[in-house]
């Protein structure tokens, strides 16, 4: 499964500390993630990340790309709703395609952990059915 990590400022330090939990799960899938919180997560883990640019300057846009494309399976996007964010359209942009794709999305460590077991029980394996039909948009 291809999985994006993208996590706020506020919200970093609670996005590495739960793939560094759960990186026995993690490390079987494909990740991606926006630039600083794919490399704090790479220094904390040691875990393969594919990164993209920063949220602010077109990382979250880089990963609803993907998305898009059919090519991103869940997203794990710890949101900080306390704080005012200068590219809120593109994360609102981003939130709207997991909508239309049917893309998994976790945006707090309550949903995070269904997600995570998810994807450990294998609950999620029919976005491979998706991929494999060519389905546009997962439904």
């Amino acid at each position: 499964m291809n999985i994006a990590l993208i996590a706020h400022d506020e919200k970093k330090n609670d996005l590495v500390q739960f793939v560094t939990a759960y990186q026995e799960i993690f490390k079987k899938h494909t990740l991606f993630a926006t630039g600083t919180t794919g490399l704090r997560i790479n220094e904390a883990t040691g875990l393969s990340i594919t990164r993209y640019q920063s949220g602010p300057l077109g990382g979250d846009q880089q990963i609803g790309a993907r998305i898009a494309q059919n090519q991103m399976d869940a997203i794990f996007f710890f949101r900080d709703p306390l704080t005012a964010q200068p590219h809120e359209p593109d994360v609102t942009a981003l939130v709207r395609l997991c909508d239309v794709y049917s893309i998994p999305l976790a945006t707090n460590m309550g949903t995070a952990e269904l997600l995570i077991r998810g994807l450990e029980l294998g609950l999620i394996d029919w976005r491979n059915i998706v991929k494999e039909n060519g389905e546009e948009n997962g439904r």
